[in-house]
C-alpha cells in the first residue's frame, strides 16, 4: 500500500469551509473587542443568542452567494466579491433586527469595526484555504482503469467536479491496444505497470470505469484483486461520479439498472409528501399574490414592448406522463413557433427585449405558481417539457420518462446546476441531475434548492 497522506474529499471540504468560516468569524470579532475599544459586540453569558443568530446569517448568505462552490472557493477572484456581498448583507440584516442582536450603536465606528472584521477575518481564512487546502500536497491522485472511448469524457467530468481530484494515468483495459497514447494530456500505462505507477505517483484510489465488467483483461483482475485485498481503495466509475458531481451517469447503466436506482424512500413518504404538498401551496399563494402586485408594470411592459397577449399557454408533461397546460408570461414574439417545435437557445432571437428581461429576473415564471395550486406541477422537480421533445429525447436518452415518476417543478436540481438547454447533449445533462435527485430526494436537498435558486435569481441566470 502506498503512503498515506491527507486528502479532504468534497463533502469534507465543504463542512471544513463552513465550520472555519465562523471559527474565523468570531475569533477576529472577539480579538478586536479585546484589543480595541468595540464593545458592539461581546461574548458574554446574557447575549449568547447574537452569535447564534450571525451563525445563521453567515451560513444563509454564504449559500446564497456561492461561497462553498468549490470551484469558485479555488480562486480568490473568483471567491472575493462573493464575500464582499455575503459580509454585506450579513451586517444589513444583523444590524435590522435588534430585537435579537445588538441595538444601534451611538458611535458609527462600532459598525466600521463590526463590518470589516468580519470582512478580513473571512477573506484571511480563504486565502489560507486557497494556499494551503487547495494546494497540490492535498490533491488525490487517482488511476484510471477502463476503455479508450470512456476516457475523456471521465476526465472532463471529474476535472468539472473536483479540483482536487487529479487523474495521474489510466490503464487500457481492452485486449487489443495501442501504445502511447494521450487523453487531455493524461498518459496511457501498461497493464502490468499498474503497481510501479501506483508506488511512482503515490496513487491514493483506482476508479474501474467500464461500460462492461467483461472486458477487463485477467491480468488487470487479479491485480485489482489483490490490491484490494491489501486494502487499497479500488472504487467504481458510476459511484465515484454520482459521489462526486451529482449526476446519475445514465449513459453508463447497463442492463443492470435496478442497482442504480435505489429511488429515495421520500418519494412514497407520506408525511414528507404531506409537508412538500403544504409548502407548495404556502409559497405558491405567496408567488401569486406578489405577481398580482406587479402585474401592472408587467403588463405595462408587454404592451410597449411585446405586444401581443400577455400570457402564453403550452402543453407540457407531467407527473405519469399526464399533460397539462402550463401559463407564462409571454417572452418570445407571436406565432414563434409556427414552423413547428424548434429548441430555445441562449439568445435566441425569438425573445423579445422585455420577454429577456423576464427570463433574466425569472418574473415570466410568477404564473406557474397557479400551476402549483392546482397540483400540476410542484414547487421542486424535474422542469416540464413539451410532449414532442419527450418522444424525441426517450428514444435517445436511456431512462428519460423516469424524470415523469414525480411531479415536476418550478425549480429543480438540474435547473440550479446546469446551463440552458438547448440541444440532445444538454437534455442528457439535465437528465443526470433530474434522477441525481429523484434517487436522494429529501427536505435538505429541496433546502439547498431553494437556497441556490436564490442564488441563480441574484447573479441573473435566469433562462
Amino acid at each position: 500500500m502506498p503512503n498515506q497522506s491527507i486528502h479532504f474529499n468534497i463533502s469534507e471540504r465543504k463542512v471544513l469551509l463552513r465550520i472555519f468560516d465562523l471559527v474565523f468569524v468570531l475569533g477576529v470579532l472577539y480579538l478586536v473587542g479585546y484589543l480595541f475599544d468595540f464593545d458592539y459586540f461581546s461574548f458574554t453569558k446574557e447575549n449568547w443568542t447574537w452569535v447564534l443568530v450571525l451563525i445563521l446569517y453567515i451560513s444563509v448568505f454564504g449559500t446564497v452567494f456561492e461561497l462553498y462552490d468549490l470551484q469558485k472557493s479555488s480562486k480568490l477572484e473568483l471567491v472575493a466579491s462573493n464575500i464582499v456581498l455575503t459580509v454585506s448583507l450579513t451586517v444589513l440584516f444583523y444590524l435590522l433586527t435588534p430585537f435579537y442582536t445588538p441595538f444601534l450603536p451611538d458611535n458609527r465606528l462600532q459598525i466600521v469595526y463590526f463590518y470589516f472584521s468580519i470582512l478580513m477575518a473571512l477573506l484571511l481564512w480563504r486565502f489560507m484555504y486557497i494556499t494551503f487546502i487547495v494546494s497540490p500536497r492535498f490533491y488525490k491522485k487517482v488511476l484510471l482503469v477502463g476503455e479508450v472511448s470512456n476516457i475523456e469524457s471521465i476526465i472532463n467530468a471529474f476535472n468539472e467536479a473536483d479540483p482536487n481530484y487529479k487523474i495521474i494515468g489510466f490503464i487500457n483495459c481492452e485486449v487489443e491496444q495501442k501504445e502511447g497514447l494521450r487523453f487531455l494530456g493524461i498518459p496511457q500505462f501498461n497493464s502490468n505497470e499498474i503497481h510501479k505507477v501506483i508506488k511512482e505517483h503515490n496513487i491514493k484510489e483506482i476508479v474501474v470505469a467500464t461500460y462492461n465488467s467483461e472486458n477487463i483483461t485477467q491480468d488487470i483482475y487479479h491485480t485489482l484483486i489483490n490490491l484490494l485485498e491489501t486494502g487499497f481503495s479500488i472504487k467504481e466509475y458510476t459511484q465515484v461520479y454520482e459521489e462526486m458531481t451529482h449526476r446519475v451517469p445514465v449513459q453508463f447503466v447497463g442492463k443492470d439498472f435496478y442497482k442504480y436506482f435505489p429511488f429515495s424512500r421520500s418519494n412514497q413518504n407520506k408525511l414528507y409528501l404531506f409537508f412538500r404538498r403544504s409548502m407548495d401551496v404556502i409559497i405558491a399563494l405567496v408567488g401569486v399574490f406578489i405577481g398580482i402586485l406587479l402585474l401592472t408594470l408587467i403588463f405595462l411592459g408587454n404592451l410597449i414592448s411585446n405586444k401581443g397577449p400577455l400570457f402564453y399557454v403550452q402543453d407540457r408533461i407531467g407527473k405519469n406522463g399526464d399533460v397539462f397546460r402550463m401559463i407564462k408570461f409571454r417572452t418570445m414574439i407571436i406565432n414563434a413557433e409556427d414552423k413547428g417545435a424548434v429548441w430555445a437557445k441562449k439568445n435566441d432571437s425569438r425573445i423579445t427585449t422585455f420577454g429577456k428581461f423576464l427570463r433574466n429576473t425569472r418574473l415570466d415564471e410568477f404564473p406557474q405558481f397557479i400551476n402549483i395550486l392546482r397540483g400540476d406541477m410542484s414547487l421542486i422537480g424535474p422542469r416540464p417539457e413539451r410532449p414532442h421533445f419527450v418522444r424525441e429525447l426517450s428514444q435517445l436518452l436511456p431512462f428519460y420518462e423516469t424524470r415523469h415518476i414525480i411531479k415536476p417543478g418550478l425549480t429543480g436540481w438540474a435547473q440550479v446546476k446546469t446551463r440552458y438547454g438547448s440541444s440532445v447533449d444538454d437534455s442528457l445533462l439535465k437528465l443526470q441531475h433530474d434522477l441525481y435527485y429523484i434517487k436522494h430526494r429529501s427536505f435538505f436537498l429541496d433546502f439547498n434548492i431553494l437556497m441556490k435558486t436564490i442564488s441563480t435569481v441574484i447573479f441573473f441566470r435566469g433562462q
